[in-house]
């Protein structure tokens, strides 16, 4: 078997849903020598995602944690049962296009590539820049917390964190990628000893693309396929949030550099930034749609007041209103690559974009990279 597809969730059941319904599909358009499987390695969640995946996805592994194990022990659990030469680390909160493996499987790989990740979209278009990341040393730290990378990108001392030596687009060598996909081989994986379980989470997949780099091998960023990533899914962004990563970075620090008391001091003034700017966050105010547009062959029952106008292709498809839209897709009639690409596309403040999932008859998406994001039953 060629790949491994191991997707960790814990209590996002419509995501997974549809995360796992875009990875057949991607796996599906594989070239007829490869092959694939997926596997669910669940933290024990209470919301039904067992019940869901036993129920419409009989055919895939499912492994019942009977507690939160957290995120690198239990990609190692699922790393453990996988059958496949190559794996892929793959987020619930995602949806993959169906290029996306065919792509990585007819890049050029050599005896010296580590971890290829790819570029990411958050659930309006926009791109991610944690797509692609350099090593959060305590000065590259210091850049990112104060957001000096915005007033000098083009300066190497302030552009780091963010690989901005590379654009989004450009294909390249980074040092670190971000959890929500990685694609490696297996061996390379069991070879570092896979992601540490002495750090619950946030910067395990910094120490993973670390350690791969301390072994020789060249992480890449590859921005050819695109995966959209509804960031906030599996972790809820509360006021424990920061304090949660600066303990993970600690982690970091301790194991791969010296102590930094710098590092401390730095920790301390973003906390304080951090709080004020997310009470600000929460005190905005809920989005409001002035009209829907549904690209869907069928009718589809919202059962909301405003404005609906349906469209059965892409082509007729043109935005000259100032107007808040709202999009709804129906993932029958387009695949998720027409999706993401219209999403890029078309990408503005107005609009924001939900899929809906026929076979459960829910809708699915997030208003911005900051929005834990929004299931409405149908």
């Amino acid at each position: 078997m060629q790949l491994s597809v191991i997707i960790l969730n814990y209590n996002v059941r419509y995501f997974l849903e549809q995360c796992i319904y875009s990875v057949q599909k991607a796996l599906a358009n594989l070239n007829p020598v490869y092959s694939g499987e997926i596997i669910v390695v669940d933290n024990n969640s209470t919301d039904g995602s067992c019940e869901m995946v036993k129920s419409l996805f009989p055919e895939i592994v499912l492994i019942e944690n009977k507690e939160n194990l957290g995120f690198p022990k239990g990609n190692n659990i699922g790393v453990a049962n996988a059958k496949g030469e190559y794996i892929c680390i793959l987020n619930p909160d995602t949806v993959v296009s169906e290029d996306t493996f065919l792509k990585l499987f007819d890049k050029k790989w050599n005896e010296k590539t580590g971890i290829v990740g790819c570029k990411l979209v958050d659930g309006t278009g926009y791109f991610l820049p944690e797509s692609k990341r350099g090593t959060p040393t305590p000065w590259v730290s210091f850049t990112k917390i104060f957001g000096l990378y915005h007033f000098f990108p083009k300066w190497h001392w302030f552009n780091k964190y963010y690989a901005q030596h590379l654009k989004e687009d450009e294909s390249g060598e980074v040092d670190i990628l971000v959890g929500a996909f990685m694609f490696m081989k297996k061996a390379l994986y069991l070879n570092v000893g896979g992601f540490d379980e002495n750090c619950f989470m946030y910067s395990d997949d910094i120490d993973l693309s670390y350690m791969v780099l301390k072994k020789g091998f060249q992480n890449l960023y590859f921005p050819y396929t695109v995966v959209i990533h509804y960031k906030g899914e599996s972790t809820v962004r509360d006021s424990n949030y920061f304090k949660r990563f600066s303990e993970a970075m600690q982690f970091f620090y301790k194991k791969h550099f010296k102590k930094s008391f710098l590092f401390d001091v730095m920790m301390r003034l973003g906390s304080v930034i951090f709080t004020v700017f997310k009470m600000k966050q929460q005190k905005s105010k809920e989005r409001i749609i002035d009209s829907f547009i549904v690209f869907s062959k069928t009718v589809i029952n919202l059962n909301v007041s405003q404005p609906i106008s349906y469209l059965a292709s892409f082509e007729f498809f043109k935005n000259t209103s100032q107007k808040n839209i709202e999009i709804i897709f129906n993932t029958d009639d387009f695949s998720y690559g027409e999706i993401i690409n219209f999403m890029q596309l078309n990408k503005c403040k107005n609009i924001t974009y939900k899929n809906y999932i026929p076979q459960s008859k829910y809708l699915i998406g997030s208003n911005s990279s900051n929005d834990r994001g929004k299931v409405i039953l149908l």
